[in-house]
Formats: structure tokens, sequence, C-alpha cells
């Protein structure tokens, strides 16, 4: 009959240690989603206000950067004056034309802002935008007399943005277009893993002369992202994700962490261990 009892009491016991466990889980696991999903305070049918942390999205010419810029009219004679030289190379028994401002070539911003363009000499790029810089060389070519009708096309070459951390694509990525937005970056390096901190996100920005500032983004906050100044990405920036605790810890010799499924399978046999352990002492004590 004590057999009996005994045995009943020490299932009760375990039933309750596996309650418990269990609680515990889904309270981890609620919390879990907490940390990991995006855009948590957003609302149904709510629309972005489009205002930023900056004034303007478009990415600003900087020294250093490298551009082409190409002027076509309806006069090839013309056109010719204004673009750089174009060179000829075999392919077999076929000659391809190639111009020397694409690919690897191309104008690079110099030191004190100015790029050394055909006919019109020292131009001032730094600090202007492309749609800007390509208003500008067309406006002088018009007001010089030089050409009636020109078309001024300014493409980046080399500028480029940097992707670190737990992101499943890490590395460099280039910029061929204005408003790349900090979504359209991670998304480029294939998005965060499951163990990149979503409310820590941090992008380093250099500016012209070298210094950088630091912007810390929450990616669960619709609202954060939409309003971060670093919200649109310009060149030569970093992108950090942060491990979380869990990936952190996986360092240790044996990576068990409170959020890994072994750490909790060891906590519930020791505790279901030490609740038949308890019980039957106390069964024995009490008799």
């Amino acid at each position: 009959m004590n057999i009996y009892k005994e045995n009943q009491q020490v299932k009760t016991i375990r039933r309750s240690v596996f309650f418990l466990f269990a609680f515990v889980f889904l309270m981890s696991s609620c919390d879990v989603s907490k940390r990991i999903t995006y855009f948590q305070d957003i609302q149904d049918h709510q629309t972005a206000s489009g205002k930023t942390g900056q004034p303007t999205p478009e990415i600003r010419l900087r020294p250093e950067d490298k551009i082409s810029i190409i002027v076509n009219t309806k006069v090839p004679e013309l056109t010719a004056l204004f673009n750089l030289p174009y060179t000829s190379r075999v392919l077999g028994a076929q000659t391809e034309q190639v111009s020397s401002n694409q690919g690897t070539s191309g104008y690079i911003i110099k030191a004190d802002g100015t790029i050394d363009f055909p006919v019109l000499g020292m131009v001032q790029a730094a600090g202007k935008t492309r749609d800007e810089l390509g208003g500008y060389i067309k406006s002088e070519l018009i007001n010089r007399n030089l050409v009636n009708d020109p078309v001024v096309t300014v493409e980046f070459i080399n500028l480029q943005f940097a992707v670190m951390g737990e992101v499943r694509s890490p590395g460099t990525y280039r910029i061929t277009r204005d408003h790349i937005t900090l979504l359209d970056a991670l998304s480029m390096a294939g998005d965060l893993n499951i163990d990149g901190k979503r409310d820590n996100v941090l992008v380093l920005r250099p500016d012209a002369s070298g210094n950088m500032t630091a912007y810390n983004v929450d990616m669960r906050s619709f609202d954060a992202v939409q309003k971060s100044p670093a919200y649109y990405i310009h060149q030569n920036d970093y992108i950090y994700v942060e491990p979380n605790t869990k990936r952190a810890n996986q360092s240790t010799v044996n990576a068990n962490t409170v959020q890994s499924v072994s750490f909790w399978i060891s906590v519930a046999s020791f505790l279901a261990s030490m609740a038949t352990t308890i019980s039957l002492l106390m069964l024995r004590w009490g008799n």
C-alpha cells in the first residue's frame, strides 16, 4: 500500500514539474517572438509618412568617388568632344567600341571636390547629387553656346556599402542608384540570421573627412526604422548586425545557453530527478 502511495505521489510531482517546464518554455517562446519579429508596432493599412531623420535621401558625391558622365547630342561630332575618348578592342573577328568612362574608368573626384571635364575644365562635383551635377554641366554647355540640346547622364561607378555580422551573406555591395534604404541593404545581404539582434542594428557612417557617426536602429519598430537618419544608405556605410546572447555564448565549451533546447532538456531532467528523490526521502522520513 505504501509503495502504491509513493508511486502516485512521484507521478504527481513529475506531472507538476512537466507542466511547470511547459509553462516556462511557452513563456520563453513568446519572448523570443518579440525579439525577432520586424515592425511589431505597425498597424493595419498604416502608411509611411515619408519623413526620415535626414532632409534628403539623395547621395551627395564626395572626394574619391568615381562617376561616369556621358553627354549625348544630336550631333555625333559634338558628343565626342564632351565624352572620354573611345578605344577599340578586337574580339575574334569583331571589333568592339568601348568607352573608357565605362567599367573601371571614369572621373575620380579630387580632394578639392572637382573633376576635370572636357572643354568645361574644372567642375565642382563634391557636395552635389547626380541630378545636380548633370544639370550643372547641361546648363554650362548651353550657356557657353557649346551645345543646344545636351542630355547629360551621371552614374555611380565605385560607390558601395558593407554589411557585417549576423546576416546570411555579409560582404560589400555596390550602390547603383539613389534611395537605397536600410531594408534594401539588409535584403541584399540575405536578411538577418535568426541569431541577429533586431533591436540594435548599427550603422556607421563616415563623412567626407572620415569622421564616423553611429546610428542604432530598432528593426522591430516601423516608426523607428522610417524615422532613422540611417534609413537611406550612403556611400561607405558600414552596417553591423550584433549577435544575440545565444549566438555570443556559443563560443563557450558546451554552447548551452538559456535559449538552447539542450539547456531546457537538461533542466527538466534535473528537476524531475530532484523531485523524485525529494519525494521519496520525504515519504521515508514520514514513515
